[in-house]
């Protein structure tokens, strides 16, 4: 028997699968994407002074080449495993859920970008772009671990062990400049 679809049940169909990929968000590339951000603000300052229009640039196409690579390696990985699914669907997907990686390299950028409006030198800016990256990282870990249902012992957890990751990556910034 046909059916049509009519715009109600469609935009319902749609509503069901958005909520459905929020559901099945994964932000370890948040975490991931975090962490590569403030690696990239380490490298980028242990250089010396970098201008500002060239640091935002680094950070964000950076990102999207490891967005890339992990997009790349989820669907080898499963092409290896012999999964045949669409791959419409598929490649989608994985683009999708490998996004947080672009996404965390946002703010540490925007940092960089509006850091001559505080008054801040190149020094500042890297301070400030680390410490949002640091941020970042910990704002991941802790809403994924709210996502997982975890308690908020495990939440305070998640957030120590990724603030020592941040604090680590700090204490190499401070070892590589002085």
């Amino acid at each position: 028997m046909f059916r049509s679809r009519t715009r109600t049940g469609s935009a319902t169909a749609r509503g069901e699968r958005r909520a459905e990929r929020r559901v099945y968000t994964d932000y370890t590339g948040g975490v991931y994407g975090s962490m590569l951000a403030a690696s990239v603000v380490i490298g980028a300052g242990s250089l010396g002074s970098l201008p500002r229009t060239e640091l935002v640039l680094l950070l964000l196409l950076t990102s999207i080449v490891f967005w890339i690579a992990h997009v790349h390696a989820q669907l080898f990985g499963a092409r290896l495993a012999q999964r045949t699914p669409d791959r419409r669907v598929v490649v989608l997907q994985v683009c999708r859920e490998e996004w947080p990686i672009v996404q965390a390299a946002v703010p540490p950028a925007a940092a960089v970008a509006v850091s001559p409006l505080l008054g801040l030198d190149v020094r500042g800016t890297l301070w400030l772009a680390l410490s949002v990256a640091v941020a970042g990282q910990i704002g991941w870990s802790v809403a994924a671990a709210r996502r997982a249902g975890a308690s908020r012992r495990l939440l305070a957890a998640t957030a120590s062990v990724n603030l020592v990751l941040g604090l680590l990556i700090i204490s190499f910034k401070i070892i590589l400049t002085h």
